[in-house]
């Protein structure tokens, strides 16, 4: 069997105490799109920081192209491919909008511009906004502003913990939509959305956590047709 491209395998862990994973798998493979969704509280963001590095796991491994990158630092896992977006304090905003994603080339050293052009043509209001302060950018700019940052490391995978948290149902679509495209350039991307309807429409593959625990594994399609799964999670 061949590996997936990017896998968080029977991963167990927690912070400090007590486990919040258990025995959960993640994976992606190149070029899709995987929704990890679930009640508040199932261990999304714990079970997307695990497959990042930024929690240590008591049991099970993170693969990335078949390589165990396990004992790896989150910053080592960047220089081997993957950007993270968190949820939350994703952007520098006292800086402009090039700044922030100049920043997020701090491990290239090659011509950046080709790459800062791309984000401008996936997100063309950060192109008009590139002067100014991101802090003074709607949620929906500043989130646009957090994931060009992160695609400014060329990273083969992108995670994003909850990206349309906060924003306009019309900000949401645009989003998605970008986030499509991405995929579409052969980027694998890894996200957490609390929208689960609306996030599994858009996904190759959606996993639905409970309590640390993998539920439901099946394509986006498949989850949004299953009754189990509308009616516990998708309000019928």
């Amino acid at each position: 069997m061949t590996q997936p491209f990017l896998i968080g395998d029977s991963m167990t862990g927690g912070y400090g105490g007590a486990d919040i994973l258990h025995s959960c798998t993640i994976a992606v493979e190149k070029g899709e799109i995987a929704v990890i969704v679930g009640p508040n509280g199932a261990g999304k963001s714990t079970a997307m920081k695990a497959v990042f590095g930024m929690l240590k796991l008591r049991e099970g491994s993170v693969r990335l192209q078949g390589e165990d990158i396990t004992s790896l630092t989150p910053q080592a896992r960047v220089r081997k491919g993957m950007g993270f977006v968190p949820q939350t304090s994703n952007i520098f905003p006292s800086m402009s909008v090039e700044e922030n994603l100049e920043m997020g080339a701090f491990i290239r050293h090659d011509d950046i511009k080709a790459t800062m052009e791309q984000v401008y043509e996936l997100f063309p209001i950060l192109r008009d906004k590139r002067r100014q302060a991101a802090g003074e950018l709607s949620g929906g700019q500043r989130q646009q502003v957090a994931v060009g940052r992160a695609l400014m490391t060329k990273p083969s995978v992108l995670m994003l913990d909850e990206p349309t948290a906060g924003v306009s149902p019309i900000v949401m679509d645009e989003l998605f939509d970008r986030i499509i495209e991405i995929a579409r350039t052969g980027i694998s991307i890894l996200m957490v959305e609390q929208n689960a309807r609306q996030a599994l429409n858009i996904a190759d593959k959606g996993y639905v956590l409970v309590q640390g625990e993998n539920r439901y594994t099946d394509t986006g399609q498949a989850l949004l047709a299953d009754p189990e799964v509308r009616k516990s999670f998708l309000g019928g």
